[in-house]
């Protein structure tokens, strides 16, 4: 296995598959870490997009013997996408007020037709002092 990048032969073929391993892993990243509130459908979006960014950088960068290959631009597009959405959720999520607490009632008075009366005093053997 040899590695297929010479920056100063190939500086564009190079750079390109170095960003998109860089971003393919900040795709996973941010998929993978539930701190921005995103959806469980945009996460998992971000991790497989993330995982076919990388593949395809590590096998351009290792497996590739030469021949064609594509320049997908949105490999620096989506995850420059992915990044602002992943900020933007997490600054609507800290701004976004608390839930109100319920109130819970206080029970209901002895002797209201909800509750029984007290119980009565116990019976047996009166209590002996001495």
């Amino acid at each position: 296995m040899s590695v297929n990048l010479d920056f100063s032969a190939e500086p564009l073929f190079s750079w390109y598959v170095v960003l998109l391993i860089i971003s393919g892993i900040a795709m996973i990243i941010i998929g993978a870490v539930n701190s921005s509130g995103l959806s469980n459908g945009w996460r998992a979006f971000n991790v497989i997009a993330g995982l076919a960014f990388t593949g395809y950088g590590i096998y351009l960068g290792f497996i590739f013997e030469g021949g064609e290959y594509f320049i997908f631009f949105k490999a620096f597009i989506v995850p420059g996408l992915v990044v602002v959405n992943f900020f933007r959720a997490m600054a609507a999520r800290s701004s976004a007020p608390a839930a109100p607490q319920q109130m819970v009632p206080a029970p209901p008075a002895y002797g209201t037709p909800d509750m029984p009366p007290p119980p009565a005093a116990p019976v047996g053997n009166p209590a002996q002092n001495g």
